[in-house]
């Protein structure tokens, strides 16, 4: 009897987050203080955009101004 083979128009659901993992992420955000707005949309949009970099050069950008900011 062998395993059905995986459907590949429906990917398995993602991993679970481990909490010690989004402790760890909250305090990497913290971390960056005022840049942490620009940062988390940023992600946000990465991940809408299936990782699309391109797609997301305004929040790049942001966080880029912030963090230049920050230096002075």
């Amino acid at each position: 009897m062998s395993k059905p083979s995986p459907n590949p128009n429906h990917p398995p659901p993602p991993a679970e987050l481990h909490q010690s993992d989004a402790d760890e992420d909250d305090e990497n955000v913290k971390q960056l203080r005022e840049c942490s707005s620009p940062y988390l949309a940023l992600q946000d949009c990465l991940v809408n955009s299936n990782r699309n970099w391109k797609s997301c050069q305004k929040e790049v950008q942001a966080l880029k101004a912030c963090s230049e900011r920050r230096k002075k």
